[in-house]
C-alpha cells in the first residue's frame, strides 16, 4: 500500500490546522540520538547530540521555544581537539551531555574505546570550545554535571558493577563523584546511586544517561533503562537530601513503548535516553531518543530525537504522551509559531547545496577529523572540489567524504560531478554509508580506457556500464523508498537506472549494527593508490516526503 501511496505524496500536503496548531515529530529528523538540552534561564535553549566518529562532532542546536531549532555549531570543530583516527564508525563519541552554570557552559562526554570521559568549557555555545580535559577517575560512559545551589558539584554517569562483578549481562551501575567547577577535577571518591536499577532483582540491563535535577523541594535522579533498542525506557528517583538513597518512582517507567504491539501501525520505538526542561511559559517537556521503523525493527534514519509535553503527578514527571504511543504531533506551546524560515529539520523539505559559501554548512560531516586539507570551495564560487585520496570509507582514517543525513523513509538525492579519471582505482560519485562494510556507491570511473559508471555494495562490484567517449559530467540519483534504494546516472536529457533496485534492509541499523543511520554524500577516491586526481561536485540536493508514515 506505501508503495502506491507513495505516488500520490506529491499531492500530500500539511493541513493549515496541523500547520498553525501543531509540531511534528521527530523535531530532529535524521540520526541525531542521545539529545541532552540545557537552558541559561535566559530563554535560550541549547542541545546537543552523539556523533561517534563524524567530524565536526557534537552539534549544538539553539532555540527559544524548544520547537524551533538552529544549529549554531559543533562542539568538537578544530582537528586537533579530539583524534577520531582509529574508530568505527559507532565508536567514539558517545552520549554528549550540556550544562550551564555562572556565564560558562560545559559539555560532558565519552571517547568509548579511547581515554574516557573528558570536560570542556565555551563561553558561547556556538563556539568556541576549550580543548578536553580528561578525567581519568570516572570509568564507564555518559557522563553529566549537576550545579547545587550551595555551591557544590556534582558528576553524575554510568560505570561498572560493584566490585566490578556483573551479577548479568548489561548489569552496569549509576555513580556519582563531586566535581570542581573551577579546575575541571573530580573530589573525593564516588559513590553508587543506582545498582543495576529500578528493581535488580528483575536483571535490568544498561542503566545510563543519567541526570540530576533540584525541583520542588526534591533532587531527581532520571536514568535510561534496557538498552538503546525496543526495550528502551525512562526511569525517575528522588530524595530530599542528595546524600540519602534516591528512592524510585513506584510507578515507572516514565516513558517506554516496549510494551505495545509491534505490529500497530506506524509505530515509534526505542524510546529513551531523555532530558526534561522547563518552557518559558511555565510548562515542562522532555527530549528523547526514538525511531521510525518501517517493517518490524528495522529502520535507516537511526535515532532521532523526538519532543513530548511533561505533566507532573504528586510532584512526579511523567511524560504525557496522549495515550500510550508517542505522536507525529503535539500542540504548540502557546505562544509559539513554527518558524518557516530556518533551515528544515523535520517534516516534508527540499533543499539544493550549491557550495557557493566560503565555509561548509554547519550540518555536513565527515569522517574522522582530516590531517590535511582535501577539499576546496572556491572563495565562495558554486562548487566543491575533493581530492582523490588512497584514503577510503572502509579503512578507519579521513577519506575524501563528505555527508548529510538520511532524514526521511521516502525521498531522493542527487549530485552533479565532473571526473576525467586516470585510472580505473579512481573514482567519484554519490555514497550512501552506514558504516565500514554497509554502504552503496554510484561511482564515475574508467575501464578499458573508457567512461563507465558503476555501482558497489560495499566492496562487491554490482554493475558497470560503459559510457560514451569523452564524458567527463554525469549526474547521479538516489531514490529511497522503505527498503529500496534505487541508482539512476544521467549524461544527457533522461535518467537511466543504474543495475536493479538495491536492498535497503543492508544499510539499517538491524542488519549492519551500530549506532548511527544512512548519510548520503560526496565521495572520491583512488582505493589505496596515490593520485593527483580531484573531482568537482556542482550540486548536491535533496528531497524528503514520508508524510503517509505520520497519524
Amino acid at each position: 500500500m506505501r508503495k502506491i501511496l507513495f505516488s500520490l505524496l506529491a499531492l500530500i500536503t500539511l493541513s493549515t490546522t496541523l500547520a498553525q496548531e501543531n509540531y511534528l515529530n521527530p523535531i530532529l529528523a535524521g540520526w541525531y540520538p542521545d539529545p541532552a538540552i540545557t537552558d541559561d534561564g535566559d530563554g535560550n535553549f541549547y542541545m546537543v547530540h552523539s556523533t561517534f566518529a563524524f567530524y565536526p562532532g557534537i552539534p549544538v542546536f539553539h532555540s527559544t521555544d524548544l520547537v524551533n531549532w538552529k544549529q549554531v555549531g559543533n562542539v568538537i570543530h578544530r582537528p586537533d581537539q579530539v583524534d577520531l583516527h582509529g574508530f568505527g564508525t559507532s565508536r567514539a563519541v558517545f552520549a554528549p551531555d550540556i550544562s550551564y552554570d555562572n556565564g560558562t557552559y560545559y559539555l560532558t562526554c565519552t571517547i568509548v574505546d579511547g581515554k574516557g570521559n573528558f570536560v570542556m568549557t565555551a563561553k558561547d555555545p556556538a563556539g568556541p570550545w576549550s580543548d578536553p580535559v580528561w578525567l581519568p577517575e570516572v570509568s564507564g560512559i555518559d557522563p553529566g554535571l549537576f550545579f547545587d545551589e550551595n555551591g557544590k558539584s556534582y558528576l553524575v554517569y554510568n560505570s561498572e558493577p560493584p566490585n566490578n562483578e556483573s551479577k548479568y549481562q548489561g548489569h552496569r551501575t549509576i555513580r556519582m563523584i563531586e566535581f570542581d567547577k573551577e579546575n575541571l577535577k573530580t573530589i573525593g571518591d564516588n559513590r553508587i546511586l543506582v545498582d543495576g536499577g529500578v528493581d535488580i532483582s528483575t536483571k535490568p540491563v544498561w542503566a545510563e544517561g543519567p541526570r540530576i535535577y533540584k525541583l520542588n523541594g526534591y533532587y531527581y535522579l532520571m536514568t535510561a533503562e534496557g538498552g538503546t533498542a525496543v526495550n528502551h525506557s525512562e526511569m525517575i528517583y528522588r530524595n530530599t537530601n542528595i546524600d540519602d538513597e534516591f528512592i524510585p518512582f513506584e510507578e515507572n517507567p516514565i516513558l517506554t513503548q516496549r510494551h505495545l504491539d509491534p505490529d500497530r501501525d506506524n509505530p515509534i520505538t526505542s524510546a529513551g535516553h531523555a532530558d526534561i526542561v522547563q518552557h518559558p511559559n511555565g510548562d515542562w517537556y522532555g527530549v528523547f531518543l526514538a525511531v521510525r521503523p518501517y517493517e518490524g525493527d528495522l529502520y535507516n534514519t537511526g535515532r532521532e530525537t523526538f519532543l513530548t509535553p511533561v505533566k507532573w503527578e504528586n510532584d512526579w514527571p511523567i511524560f504525557d504522551l496522549d495515550g500510550e504511543e508517542i505522536k507525529y504531533s503535539y500542540p504548540l506551546p502557546d505562544g509559539v509559531e513554527i518558524n518557516k524560515n530556518l533551515f528544515p529539520l523535520n517534516g516534508n523539505f527540499s533543499f539544493e547545496e550549491k557550495f557557493d559559501a566560503t565555509e561548509l554548512p554547519l550540518n555536513w560531516m565527515m569522517l574522522r577529523n582530516p590531517k590535511t586539507s582535501w577539499y576546496d570551495l572556491k572563495d565562495g564560487a558554486e562548487g566543491i572540489s575533493l581530492e582523490t585520496r588512497p584514503e577510503t570509507v572502509e579503512g578507519e582514517t579521513n577519506p575524501s567524504f563528505l555527508g548529510r543525513r538520511q532524514q526521511h523513509i521516502i525521498g531522493e538525492v542527487s549530485v552533479s560531478v565532473d571526473f576525467h579519471a586516470e585510472a580505473e582505482h579512481e573514482k567519484a560519485g554519490l555514497l550512501a554509508f552506514q558504516k565500514e562494510t554497509h554502504y552503496y556507491f554510484a561511482a564515475f570511473s574508467k575501464k578499458d580506457e573508457k567512461p563507465v559508471v558503476q555501482l558497489y555494495k560495499s566492496d562487491e562490484l554490482v554493475e558497470t556500464i560503459t559510457l560514451e567517449e569523452g564524458v567527463s559530467e554525469i549526474e547521479f540519483k538516489l531514490k529511497f523508498e522503505e527498503d529500496e534504494y534505487t541508482f539512476y546516472y544521467k549524461t544527457g536529457d533522461d535518467w537511466q537506472q543504474l543495475g536493479e533496485t538495491q536492498d535497503g534492509k543492508f544499510l539499517s541499523t538491524q542488519v549492519a549494527g551500530g549506532f548511527v543511520g544512512v548519510n548520503l554524500g560526496l565521495y572520491t577516491t583512488s582505493n589505496g593508490e596515490p593520485s593527483d586526481n580531484e573531482a568537482l561536485f556542482n550540486w548536491f540536493r535533496y528531497s524528503g516526503n514520508d508524510e503517509v508514515y505520520r497519524k
